[in-house]
């Protein structure tokens, strides 16, 4: 929940605790013959009031942090009241201060918390030691009893341990919670992108079978009518934009078709760095890697032999140098370093110092369709996912607007037969 929902739970829960206190103090009073002091109701109605000036405040008002700070504050004097008219030590309404240190905890934050069991021991101690020394008269004559130094001392000192304790571990479980929290929102982010590969892959399927085979005839046509006929160099143009650009949707059919199933692959160990001098190549020769542009990293220096199919990392390596260099319209650096850790994981990292990601752009990265780059289909990202997914390896992203984008994409080890059991899962 955000901080405006636990602050409105708070003021509601405050409620229910204050009116379960004046439900009690009614049933005492007309069920037995013990008369309570008047200023409990005061105190009672004064929470009512003051939560009344809340649930204004948290409507109309800002600042909901500010706001829980300061209902914590008045909710630590009203305990301190109370506490007070039962007697300090002898009475036993002090463990209330435990509740607003789970509050601070659950409604600001972990260091709230905290500071909350040390106002809580400052406003007890100044109260006990004040009753105890006779700077703070007791409520009722009554109540004075004989109470040792020692005794005074270690209840305080019980009192605060126990006080910083729960600010300890309630910590310790909000910070779970939290974690656990943001795994789950991870996780259905997954499951989410995973459903949308799935349907993306129906539909590619179905599109390919409708458009290649046409698209085949056409552009075979056009080269046999382009070698038998007498055209003029503006005909011949014409033809050849039919033809390259036949080729392009070609290549398009082919990515939704590795984004539908990637199909039979051959495996077989690889240099994945003579795959990406391969790939930069193919980038120079079809004019997308241009001078304005500075390739640097450890690509070309280190040999790092991988177990997989080679057309797969050529299109992961393809992909990932594509949004580079899209990212940099203007040129700049782009870094690839292939490196292993001591886990034995293969890591691949692809870094630009282009535009940037935005959060959203981040998290919809390898969605099927989405793109964040004008000219983009969308398709390319979301192919590198399924192929890393198929070799059980994970995708780092980290950016910041205006300062570039780095992706890693690290790939567990692997041995001849853990290779030979993805190859059979790719069959």
């Amino acid at each position: 929940m955000t901080q405006k929902q636990n602050l409105l739970w708070f003021i509601i829960l405050r409620l229910i605790l204050f009116t379960s206190l004046l439900l009690s103090a009614v049933t005492i009073q007309f069920s037995t013959e013990t008369s309570l002091i008047n200023p409990l109701y005061f105190l009672i109605f004064a929470a009512y009031f003051l939560s009344v000036i809340y649930l204004l405040l948290f409507f109309w008002g800002k600042r909901y942090d500010l706001q829980a700070y300061l209902q914590i504050l008045f909710d630590l004097l009203l305990i301190t009241i109370l506490v007070y008219l039962a007697g300090g030590l002898r009475g036993s309404f002090y463990f209330l201060y435990i509740f607003e240190i789970i509050a601070a905890s659950i409604v600001i934050s972990q260091r709230a918390a905290y500071i909350t069991a040390a106002a809580s021991s400052i406003f007890f101690g100044i109260l006990v030691d004040g009753m105890y020394l006779g700077i703070i008269p007791y409520f009722d004559s009554n109540q004075p009893a004989e109470l040792s130094f020692a005794f005074v001392i270690n209840h305080i000192l019980i009192a605060w341990g126990v006080f910083f304790l729960v600010a300890y571990l309630i910590n310790h479980l909000t910070g779970s919670l939290q974690r656990a929290r943001e795994q789950l929102q991870t996780a259905n982010r997954e499951l989410e992108l995973k459903e949308r590969l799935a349907v993306a892959g129906e539909f590619s399927a179905q599109m390919a079978h409708e458009i290649r085979n046409p698209l085949a005839a056409i552009s075979g046509s056009v080269q046999v009518l382009r070698g038998e006929l007498v055209l003029t160099g503006e005909q011949k143009g014409l033809m050849d934009i039919v033809v390259d650009e036949s080729e392009r949707i070609s290549q398009s059919i082919e990515q939704f078709l590795n984004l539908a199933s990637p199909g039979r692959q051959t495996f077989s160990w690889m240099n994945l760095s003579v795959l990406m001098h391969e790939t930069l190549v193919l980038l120079q020769s079809s004019g997308v890697l241009n001078g304005q542009t500075q390739l640097m990293g450890n690509y070309a220096s280190v040999r790092v032999d991988y177990y997989g199919n080679r057309n797969q990392f050529k299109q992961i390596f393809w992909n990932l140098l594509k949004n580079g260099l899209k990212a940099m319209p203007e040129g700049g650096e782009l870094t690839v370093d292939f490196t292993t850790n001591g886990k034995g994981e293969t890591i691949l990292k692809f870094s630009d110092t282009g535009l940037g990601m935005k959060e959203e752009d981040k998290d919809r990265l390898f969605e099927p369709f989405y793109s964040g780059f004008s000219a983009g289909r969308g398709i390319g990202m979301a192919v590198v996912r399924r192929i890393v997914d198929d070799y059980n390896g994970k995708i780092e992203v980290e950016s910041t607007p205006g300062k570039g984008a780095s992706i890693s994409i690290i790939l567990p080890p692997n041995s001849d037969s853990t290779a030979e059991m993805s190859k059979e899962e790719q069959q």
